[in-house]
């Protein structure tokens, strides 16, 4: 009877509601789910449990509140007493000052707790770790330890004490300063100073020399390239201009190519288009020539036999007196050769003036070329390469006309997309090849059935 006068006294029960402690009758089994079983959970057990529901969320929503049970809060934690003296109330209200007016619209509002994140309580394998931890807890009231256990009490009784590894400078000490990887005074390489260098390369010790292509950018063009005056929110009249020309000329060169692709696809005015008949007649071009030519072959005679050709007439002999003014013209040509080559050379000293001239122009033409191959060199590179099967294409200026104007900030449209200029200044600086989006196909037919309740109601 103390039990259930216990038990009694913590739980309020109605006038209505049964003694916990007396002992339970049967309930009537049936069906929950239907209208008819729902009558049997509405007695004593449902006005019980609204109670107790009603009970918890007081508690909750006072510990949310408050901390803690209101009963439980001493009277100074609850009540303070106002001596007019600010410096001592606010001693007193330590913990109860009134928020500040931006904490209470940073406040949530809301009185539901947030959704419990069911996800960062699982743990991978659990299951598996729980059978495994309940086997070797049955195994150590046996006496019998796992294998890595039993290795580290061997080496504790041995007296083994793990050595702790030193703190090496510049890797693992707090207090070390800044430096550079890359340089020379690099702290991580004090350890590899005065050994052999084959030995560092052949063991990976040694650090893999920086290449300097690395250091070098894969485009000059600028990451953020400045839009021109003429699309401001408020430009000037001769910058708008300007930039509706730009506009107008990157329409005209787009429509220039359009109208040369059909210029080249159009076919030409009064050809005439082929037919049955014509297409028939070109398949069959060549065959019956050739038809025609074995037909003539057969009915052509024998040729006669063709008469001898006469050789051709022996060349005479040459007299010593022949060879002998030969080989004196000869060297009389040789002789003027020689001659008219000295004579040159020593017209040459004359010309020094004019020499000297003609080197300074074709040393300053080398330098000209040399200058426009850097420059030209140094345009390309600003532009974009050929990273893969698609070419690069310019983005669309973001122009307004004249009546789009907005005459204030507030009736401003906005122009253009910044991730899509991030995604194409990726590309015009050969960090990102050009891409298209990829093409959705289906790999098997929609199937399209109508249900029996739908064909019901349509009809």
């Amino acid at each position: 009877m103390a039990a259930a006068a216990g038990s009694a006294s913590f739980v309020p029960l109605g006038p209505g509601s049964r003694d916990p402690g007396a002992p339970s009758r049967r309930r009537p089994r049936g069906p929950r789910h239907r209208k008819k079983g729902w009558k049997r959970w509405a007695g004593p057990e449902a006005r019980l449990g609204r109670e107790i529901g009603d009970f918890l969320e007081d508690v909750g929503l006072q510990q949310r509140a408050a901390g803690g049970l209101i009963a439980e809060q001493p009277d100074e934690g609850l009540f303070f007493v106002d001596t007019g003296n600010a410096e001592k109330d606010r001693k007193q209200n330590k913990g109860r000052e009134k928020p500040l007016h931006v904490d209470l619209i940073l406040r949530s509002d809301s009185k539901v707790p947030p959704p419990k994140d069911i996800l960062a309580h699982q743990v991978p394998n659990a299951r598996k770790e729980k059978r495994r931890r309940e086997f070797w807890e049955k195994r150590a009231e046996k006496g019998v330890l796992p294998r890595g256990e039993r290795r580290l009490r061997a080496r504790l009784r041995r007296g083994a004490i793990p050595k702790e590894k030193p703190l090496e400078k510049g890797r693992s000490d707090p207090q070390r300063s800044f430096y550079d990887i890359w340089g020379a005074e690099n702290p991580l390489e004090r350890a590899l100073e005065g050994q052999d260098e084959w030995f560092l390369q052949q063991t990976k010790k040694r650090r893999v020399k920086r290449p300097a292509r690395l250091g070098t950018k894969p485009s000059d063009a600028p990451a953020v390239e400045v839009i021109a005056p003429g699309g401001s929110y408020n430009p000037t009249f001769e910058d708008h201009q300007a930039l509706l020309l730009r506009a107008h000329e990157v329409e005209v060169k787009r429509k220039k190519e359009e109208d040369k692709v059909e210029k080249q696809l159009r076919i030409p005015a009064g050809t005439e288009l082929p037919t049955a008949e014509s297409v028939l007649q070109e398949q069959c071009q060549g065959l019956l020539a050739e038809s025609e030519d074995e037909e003539e072959e057969e009915q052509e005679p024998p040729a006669e036999p063709e008469a001898p050709r006469p050789s051709a007439p022996r060349r005479e002999k040459k007299t010593e007196q022949q060879r002998r003014r030969e080989k004196e013209a000869r060297e009389l040509a040789a002789r003027q050769r020689l001659a008219k080559a000295a004579r040159c050379r020593r017209q040459e000293l004359f010309r020094l003036r004019a020499l000297r001239r003609q080197v300074t122009r074709w040393e300053a033409e080398l330098r000209r070329r040399r200058q426009a191959r850097l420059a030209k060199r140094k345009a390309k590179d600003a532009l974009p390469r050929r990273l893969g099967r698609l070419k690069y294409e310019a983005p669309t200026l973001d122009v307004q006309l004249s009546d789009e104007l907005a005459d204030s900030l507030r009736t401003l449209k906005p122009e253009g997309s910044v991730l899509r200029d991030r995604f194409k200044s990726f590309q015009r600086r050969n960090l990102m090849e050009p891409r298209e989006r990829a093409k959705f196909k289906r790999r098997y037919r929609v199937k399209y059935v109508e249900k029996r309740a739908f064909r019901e109601v349509t009809l």
